[in-house]
């Protein structure tokens, strides 16, 4: 039984991230079925349609997740101010998507498209540094390696999940190529944000770990 409060928020974070997975797979299972076309498209563009509360809710419960389990991280002595400050700005970033949506290409770019391009992209890079910033500290951690590694590994991952899209960007820049253009952007955004998500996932572990109540914070044992 969850007793502890501690234990609780971070299961309770876990629990939100899982249905952020379930709601958004739901959309593209559906759209999956009428044409595998549709998942070249950005996951965002949900939010142009009749699903946008699907996907809004989604983003809302993976925010609420993480900030769950940096809650838990920082209250145990886990997160350092860096890593604290890199997951409150990807939680920044997701809020920034929801609240804005992106273009509407059929009407043409708007300031909200463009807040909601700089929220992605905050979110995006912050997640990796977040997780990194989080497990360097805990590598060599008798008690807390093991969760230490598996957070930096999926923190690399994510970083280099994120390089085509980086890639693209930097074309655009030097040759004018419409970065969108270079990749199928709804696929490599997808495997991204699974790929984040997962390292959120591995975080709410390590926070349910920390957060059983014979845990003591020992700075010798590192």
């Amino acid at each position: 039984m969850l007793t502890q409060p501690a234990r609780a928020t971070a299961a309770a974070g876990a629990l939100a991230v899982v249905l952020t997975v379930v709601l958004v797979g739901s959309l593209d299972a559906c759209r999956a079925t009428v044409s595998t076309a549709f998942l070249r498209r950005t996951i965002s563009e949900y939010a142009l349609g009749p699903h946008r509360w699907v996907f809004d809710t989604a983003v809302v419960l993976l925010v609420l997740g993480s900030c769950a389990v940096l809650a838990v991280l920082v209250r145990r002595g886990i997160a350092k101010k860096s890593a604290a400050v890199a997951m409150g700005a990807w939680a920044l970033g997701l809020t920034l998507v929801v609240l804005f949506p992106k273009h509407d290409w059929a009407v043409g770019p708007s300031a909200s498209g463009t807040v909601h391009r700089v929220g992605s992209l905050l979110a995006f890079v912050s997640l990796p540094i977040a997780a990194i910033l989080l497990a360097k500290p805990w590598t060599r951690h008798a008690r807390w390696g093991g969760h230490a590694r598996w957070t930096l590994g999926m923190g690399v991952l994510s970083a280099l999940s994120f390089s085509p899209l980086l890639y693209a960007i930097l074309l655009n820049a030097t040759t004018g190529t419409s970065w969108w253009r270079v990749f199928p952007l709804g696929y490599v955004e997808r495997v991204l944000v699974l790929t984040e998500v997962a390292t959120v996932l591995v975080a709410a572990l390590w926070a349910f770990a920390v957060a059983q109540p014979s845990y003591r914070l020992s700075r010798t044992s590192r």
